[in-house]
C-alpha cells in the first residue's frame, strides 16, 4: 500500500491498484478498523465526511474505490448536483453500468485485499474489524463478512439492494460462513429490497444462527444516508449513525 496523500492511499488488488480514502482519529493510538463500502456514486466528499464521522468515534476507516477498473476517484466523481432529483436519476443511470460490471466474482477477488489493506495500516489495532456498506455497498459488506469470518465481527448495511435475491450468487447464500453480528437499516418501500427479500434475508440470518437486527426505517427513501443527494433524510441518516456506532462499540471494543 503506497502513495499516501491527503487521506488517500493506493491498495494493491489482484487486477491492479485501487485508491482508497482513509480517515483516522485525532490521536496516534491504535484503534479498531472499519471498512466502508461506498454507494453507486463513488468516493466523494460525502463518503469522506461519513468516514471522518466514524473515525471520530475512535476507529480507523478505509473506504476503497470499488470501481477501480472503471477509473480513478477523480474520473468517476459525479459532475452534477445530486441534490436535484433529475440530476440524481441521470447519475444513477450512468453509474449502473459500473454497478452491473462489478460482478460477485470480481468483488470477491478484491475484498480480501481491502481487508488486508485496512489491517496493514500502522494505526489499526489487532483484533476484529467492522464493515459497513451503503446501497450496493451493503452487498459488498455482507460478502466481506462471509469471505473473512475470522476478521469481521460487525457488519452493517443501510438502504442496501439485492441482498437476498433469487440468483445463485446472492450475498445471503454466504451467511453460513459468517460469524459477525449483523445490522440492516432498510429503506421504506425500496424496490431493490422488497418485503419478500427482507424476509428471505432475515430467514437466512436466523438459519445461520447469527446475531442480527433488521429494521425498516419508516418513511426513509433509498439512499437516505447520503446528504449530497435528493434522497437524503436527516432522521434516517442520524438513526443510522446511532445504530452503527452501537454495533461497532459492542463488537470491536474489549469488554471493560
Amino acid at each position: 500500500m503506497t502513495d499516501q496523500r491527503d487521506g488517500l492511499v493506493t491498495v494493491a488488488v489482484p487486477d491492479g491498484t485501487a485508491e482508497a480514502w482513509v480517515s483516522r482519529p485525532a490521536d496516534d493510538a491504535p484503534h479498531p478498523g472499519v471498512l466502508l463500502f461506498m454507494d453507486a456514486f463513488g468516493i466523494r466528499p460525502q463518503i469522506e465526511q461519513m468516514a471522518d464521522r466514524i473515525a471520530g468515534w475512535g476507529y480507523v476507516v478505509l473506504a476503497p474505490n470499488v470501481f477501480h477498473r472503471d477509473g480513478t476517484i477523480e474520473e468517476l466523481a459525479p459532475t452534477v448536483d445530486l441534490r436535484a432529483p433529475e440530476a440524481r436519476e441521470q447519475a444513477i443511470a450512468e453509474a449502473m453500468g459500473r454497478v452491473r460490471g462489478l460482478t460477485a466474482r470480481l468483488a470477491e477477488r478484491d475484498i480480501p485485499a481491502y481487508v488486508d489493506a485496512l489491517r496493514a495500516l500502522p494505526d489499526v489495532a489487532d483484533g476484529p474489524i467492522g464493515v459497513t456498506g451503503y446501497c450496493m455497498g451493503a452487498r459488498l459488506a455482507v460478502r466481506a463478512a462471509c469471505l473473512r469470518p475470522d476478521d469481521v465481527a460487525a457488519c452493517a448495511g443501510f438502504h442496501g439492494g439485492g441482498l437476498a435475491n433469487q440468483d445463485a450468487d446472492s450475498p445471503h447464500h454466504g451467511l453460513p460462513r459468517a460469524r459477525a453480528e449483523f445490522y440492516f437499516g432498510h429503506a421504506d418501500g425500496d424496490r431493490s429490497m422488497t418485503p419478500e427479500a427482507i424476509e428471505r434475508l432475515d430467514a437466512a440470518l436466523a438459519d445461520a444462527g447469527l446475531t442480527h437486527t433488521s429494521e425498516v426505517y419508516e418513511g426513509a427513501p433509498h439512499g437516505y444516508t447520503m446528504a449530497d443527494t435528493s434522497s437524503y433524510q436527516e432522521a434516517g441518516a442520524e438513526r443510522h449513525y446511532v445504530t452503527l456506532r452501537d454495533l461497532l462499540d459492542r463488537t470491536l471494543r474489549p469488554a471493560g
